[in-house]
């Protein structure tokens, strides 16, 4: 006869209990229930399962063979009853097969619907099989199991349909999920409650970054906990896991359970750019670089090398912004920068020399003793030194940048820097002496600085200004006018000022109108002539072809005068005999 190693009755002193995978006796009350998802076994002397159960144990598995005996003590050998009862949580459910084995007769139950139907009495053992579908949650199974005559034996198992062609129904979410992580070894650890569905495979644990809604697989695990190491950012983590069954399908997820971790990784690498600064009054570099994203303050460092030795690295500075001026330790050093860049934390990533940039540019000393003076002609004359050291070179260039008094008339200003005229210099035993000339506006103070310039990195910075004040221009004459005679123009004029002009300059040419609202419109001269300064008429000797101008101007002894620009003229005209200008 055989019988289940598992069979225990449960009385009022004892009820089972497992050691070891062994089934051992221990006290309990009566009242105690069989252990989870163990089946509650109830012993009857009738076939009808009426009154008081002779004897009452638990089972794990339902699995016996009483041959021709008496299922338990006091129990009759034929016409006796054996009913199976158990409660369980079937997670979501799904399919299911339920199969049988008994000699007579045997009824299976689930919530009360009867599902399989074998009774009669029989000499041969007879079997069945049937697919169920249970729904998700708790549901009662209930087994009855009759014996008349002859030997006895049953069986019963239930399980799970598996197969992904059968089961389309997804795992329980797991439950009970609970995350951690430590300072010290930059790991998360994930836990869960083990899942209630029968054909649970594993489970995936996922994280995603706050703030973002894409899920990253981190495990996939038989257990119920994982040890993750999310990226030491500082930033927030969730967490969730999912069951997924052996026909393929995965649960939802579990609510995110957020981990903030430290933060140990630094900012990306800075390559900063570098040119010369515009500080007019020092010498610099002004260094820029891209905003790096987690980074709140950036370190700036220079070094300097000096006959071919670097030397150490120097801090210069913090910045919290994108660029930087650095001005000059020593002129003509060849320096290079780096910049490291750090975050909340001060994590940053050391500088190498793949980051390092060189200036590239050399600052040289700025010009002394400077002088001007003016020279009549609407030109000043500019000197100075420059002292022949180490530094010193023979620039390209030298730029004069031009300021005029407030009271300046408009539109005379220059818009961009002149370089000088007629350039000349001469060198004694430690110094070079330079000369050139400049346009200068008259009637006004004009201030020049002077820049030696050689290309955009070698340059010095502009002098200390030197300023000299322009005679003003004679008046211009009135009443300008031109008319045709005998093909030929008869200019005449009123003089503004009598005596303070030493000669006119007549011209003929053409206008060109202006490029900008901000510039003039432009003459280009013709011809020229002079005229003594107490004329008032004069006989062009040329032929007009017909859209010619004439502009007049006055000038000073010293050949101080106004621009044409500012010049009296007569307005191109159609040539006709007799004909005047409109």
């Amino acid at each position: 006869m055989k019988t289940s190693s598992r069979l225990r009755p449960v009385s009022a002193a004892v009820v089972l209990a497992t050691a070891g995978g062994f089934l051992t006796a221990s006290p309990a009350d009566a009242a105690t229930a069989c252990k989870t998802n163990y089946f509650t076994r109830s012993f009857y002397a009738n076939t009808t399962f009426s009154g008081t159960p002779k004897k009452t144990d638990c089972d794990n598995v339902m699995d016996q063979n009483w041959g021709t005996g008496a299922p338990a003590s006091g129990l009759p050998t034929n016409n006796f009853g054996v009913r199976y009862s158990l409660v369980r949580d079937f997670g979501n459910g799904g399919p299911f097969t339920f199969s049988v084995a008994a000699r007579d007769g045997v009824r299976v139950h689930l919530d009360g619907v009867r599902k399989i139907d074998i009774w009669k009495n029989g000499s041969t053992t007879q079997t069945k099989t049937v697919n169920v579908t249970i729904p998700s949650g708790k549901h009662t199974l209930r087994i009855d199991y009759v014996n008349w005559t002859g030997a006895a034996n049953v069986s019963f198992a239930y399980a799970p349909r598996t197969s992904a062609t059968v089961d389309k129904t997804a795992p329980r979410t797991p439950a009970g999920i609970t995350a951690s992580y430590s300072v010290s070894t930059l790991k998360s650890t994930v836990r869960w409650s083990p899942n209630v569905d029968m054909d649970i495979a594993g489970y995936r644990l996922y994280r995603r970054l706050k703030g973002t809604a894409t899920y990253t697989r981190v495990a996939q695990t038989g257990s119920t906990s994982y040890v993750d190491s999310p990226p030491p950012t500082g930033q927030t983590f969730y967490y969730e896991t999912r069951a997924y069954d052996k026909a393929g399908n995965e649960s939802a997820g579990t609510a995110d359970i957020p981990v903030t971790t430290a933060d140990k990784t630094a900012p990306a690498r800075v390559v900063p750019a570098v040119t010369m600064g515009t500080d007019p009054a020092r010498e610099s570099y002004l260094l820029s670089w891209k905003a790096v994203p987690d980074a709140v303050r950036y370190r700036v460092l220079r070094q300097t090398l000096r006959s071919g030795v670097s030397r150490d690295w120097a801090e210069v500075a913090w910045a919290t912004g994108t660029s930087y001026t650095d001005y000059v330790p020593a002129l003509g050093a060849n320096i290079k920068y780096r910049v490291e860049a750090y975050d909340a934390a001060g994590n940053a990533a050391p500088a190498s020399t793949d980051d390092e940039v060189y200036a590239g540019a050399f600052w040289y000393p700025r010009l002394g003793d400077v002088t001007v003076s003016y020279q009549g002609n609407n030109t000043a004359l500019l000197q100075w030194t420059q002292p022949l050291d180490t530094f010193a070179i023979r620039w390209d260039d030298y730029r004069l940048w031009r300021t005029l008094s407030p009271d300046a008339p408009s539109g005379v200003a220059p818009d961009s820097p002149e370089i000088c005229r007629n350039l000349t210099y001469s060198q004694d035993a430690d110094r070079l002496s330079f000369r050139c000339n400049a346009t200068v506006t008259p009637g006004v103070t004009n201030t020049f600085t002077v820049e030696p310039y050689e290309d955009p990195t070698m340059r010095a910075l502009p002098s200390a200004p030197v300023s000299v004040t322009v005679p003003a221009a004679p008046a211009p004459a009135t009443g300008f006018n031109g008319v045709i005679v005998d093909r030929k123009v008869n200019l005449s004029w009123d003089p503004a000022a009598p005596g303070a002009v030493d000669h006119y300059e007549i011209h003929d040419g053409f206008w060109y109108p202006a490029t900008s609202p901000d510039t003039s419109d432009r003459f280009r001269i013709l011809n020229t002539i002079k005229v003594p300064g107490d004329a008032r008429s004069f006989r062009w000797p040329y032929l007009p072809s017909g859209n010619q101008s004439y502009v007049i101007v006055a000038v000073a002894a010293d050949g101080t005068k106004l621009t044409v620009e500012q010049s009296p003229r007569i307005p191109p005209f159609v040539t006709a005999a007799g004909g005047s200008a409109p």
